[in-house]
C-alpha cells in the first residue's frame, strides 16, 4: 500500500539542480506544465479533476517504466496476478481499512443486495488470493506482484498533475514469509528500489522509518510494533542508508520505510516504500505449513517500488525537464532527410527501428528547414541526419541531444548502438 500525500520540505537543492527559490526555472521543470507542453497527458473536466488522460507519447512512458519494473520483478522470484478493482466492503472490514482508512474511500455501491468499494489498496486482494492455496514453507518466500488500479477519494483542493490523483496504477507487491526470511526479504526490496532509482536517474531525499503517532488510527498491538519497527530498524541499519525517524507517518497496520522524493518547487513526497504487516495475515487467517507438519502464521511484506506509476512519471519529468533517458523516451531517434530525395531512405530506417523496438520518427523536410528540425526535436535523445552522401552509402550522420557529433556510421551500426543503449537501461547518453 503505496503513500500518496506528500509531507513537509526537503531542504537545499531540488532533484533537478535548481534551488527551490529560483520560481524561473522551477516552472519550467513543473511536471503539470511540461506534461501538456511535450503532450503527454492531460485533464479534462468532463472525465473529472485528479483522473488524468494519457496521450500516445505519455503512455509510451508509462508502458516502458511498466515493462521494466516487470521484467526486474521477474528475474527477482516474483510472481505477477491481476485482482479486480472491485471488492465487497466486508473485505475491507476483515483487513481493517474500512475502520481504520474509510475517510479516504469511495463510497460503497449497492449492487444485487451486497455493498462494494473501489479498493484503496491491492494488499487484501492479494491476502485472498494467498488463501485460496495451501502453501508449505518450501515455497516461502512467496513473491507476489501487480500493477494494479486503486481508488482514493482525494479532496478536490489538494489535487494536481499525477502527484495527487483519484485513480492510481500502483507497482505493488506482497512478500509473503517466515519470520526468520522477514529482513533479507525486506533488504532485497530496499536494493531493488535503489536500483530502479539509478536506471530511472532519479534520486531519493531521504529514507524515512514511518513510526506511528499519538492520536492516529493503528492497530492496537503494542508487541506487533515493536517487533516489526526493530525488523525495519535492523533493514536501514545493515543497509547502510542514512534515514530519519518520523512519528505519525505509519500505515495503520504497521510501520514503513518511505523512500521520499522532491519535485523543483522541493515539495517533498513518497514515492516507494518497504513495509511489514503481522496484523493481516492473522485477520486473513492465513497460514502455512511448517516442518514440523504443523500451521504457522506466515509475515506480510509490503513492498512497492516505484509507487504509483502517476507519481513516478511526474518525478521523471521534472528531473529531467522532459529529456527522458534514451531506453524511456517517447521518440527515442527522430531521423532528418535533408529533402524529399532522402526520405524513401529515411523512411526505410524507420521500419528499420521498428523492427528492433526502438521508437522512432521522421521530420521530413515540410516541417522546416534542416536547423528548424533539428531544434524542434531538441529533447529527443538520438538525431539520424540523412543526406544525398549518407543515402549513398548507406549511412546515417548522428547528433546526440547534448550537442555531440560521432562520425558518421553505417545505418545498421547506428541503431545496433542505439539498441544497446536502451537495452543497458542507461541514463547516459553514448555512442
Amino acid at each position: 500500500m503505496c503513500s500518496e500525500k506528500p509531507r513537509g520540505e526537503c531542504p537545499g537543492a531540488s532533484p533537478c539542480g535548481h534551488p527551490p527559490d529560483d520560481r524561473e526555472e522551477t516552472a519550467m521543470h513543473d511536471h503539470r506544465k511540461l506534461g501538456r507542453e511535450l503532450g503527454l497527458f492531460d485533464t479534462d473536466p468532463l472525465i473529472g479533476a485528479g483522473l488524468p488522460y494519457w496521450l500516445p507519447d505519455g503512455a509510451a512512458v508509462r508502458h516502458t517504466l511498466e515493462e521494466y519494473i516487470r521484467t526486474a520483478e521477474r528475474r527477482a522470484g516474483y510472481r505477477h496476478v491481476y485482482s479486480p478493482v472491485l471488492g465487497k466492503r466486508e473485505l475491507y472490514e476483515i483487513s481493517g481499512h474500512w475502520s481504520h482508512y474509510s475517510d479516504d474511500m469511495f463510497p460503497p455501491m449497492d449492487l444485487g443486495g451486497e455493498q462494494v468499494v473501489l479498493r484503496p489498496s491491492l494488499c487484501p486482494h492479494h491476502a485472498v488470493i494467498y488463501r485460496s492455496r495451501s502453501h508449505s514453507y518450501r515455497e516461502l518466500p512467496l513473491r507476489m506482484a501487480e500493477l494494479g488500479g486503486m481508488y482514493r477519494s482525494e479532496l478536490s483542493g489538494v489535487l494536481g498533475g499525477l502527484t495527487r490523483v483519484r485513480s492510481i496504477q500502483l507497482n505493488d507487491a506482497h512478500i509473503f514469509c517466515t519470520p526468520d526470511q522477514v529482513a533479507e526479504e525486506a533488504r532485497a526490496a530496499l536494493e531493488m528500489i535503489g536500483a530502479a532509482y539509478r536506471a530511472l536517474g532519479i534520486s531519493a531525499a531521504r529514507y524515512r522509518l514511518s513510526l506511528p503517532g499519538p492520536g492516529g488510527k493503528y492497530v492496537d498491538d503494542p508487541e506487533m510494533w515493536r517487533k516489526s519497527t526493530a525488523l525495519l530498524t535492523e533493514v536501514l541499519d545493515s543497509s547502510g542508508v542514512p534515514y530519519e525517524a518520523a512519528e505519525g507517518e505509519a500505515a495503520f497496520y504497521g510501520p514503513k520505510i518511505d523512500v521520499q522524493v522532491a519535485d523543483c518547487a522541493g515539495r517533498e513526497s513518497t514515492l516507494s516504500t518497504v513495509q511489514i504487516d503481522f496484523h493481516q495475515p492473522d485477520r486473513f487467517d492465513l497460514h502455512y505449513i511448517g516442518a514440523d507438519g504443523a500451521k504457522h502464521r506466515p509475515v506480510m511484506i509490503h513492498r512497492s517500488i516505484l509507487g504509483s506509476v502517476e507519481r513516478a512519471v511526474a518525478q521523471l519529468i521534472e528531473v529531467h525537464g522532459g529529456a527522458f533517458p534514451a531506453w524511456l523516451a517517447p521518440t527515442q531517434l527522430v531521423i532528418i532527410p535533408i529533402s524529399d530525395a532522402e526520405l524513401p531512405d529515411a523512411e526505410a530506417l524507420a521500419r528499420r527501428c521498428a523492427e528492433l523496438g526502438l521508437r522512432a520518427g521522421i521530420a521530413g523536410p515540410e516541417r522546416g528547414t534542416l536547423g528548424a528540425r533539428v531544434r524542434e526535436a531538441r529533447s529527443v535523445p538520438c538525431q539520424a541526419v540523412i543526406g544525398a552522401r549518407e543515402a549513398a552509402e548507406g549511412q546515417v550522420a548522428l547528433r546526440l541531444r547534448d550537442g555531440t557529433r560521432p562520425a558518421s556510421r553505417p545505418a545498421d551500426e547506428a541503431l545496433a548502438r542505439i539498441a544497446a543503449l536502451v537495452e543497458a537501461h542507461a541514463v547516459e547518453l553514448r555512442l
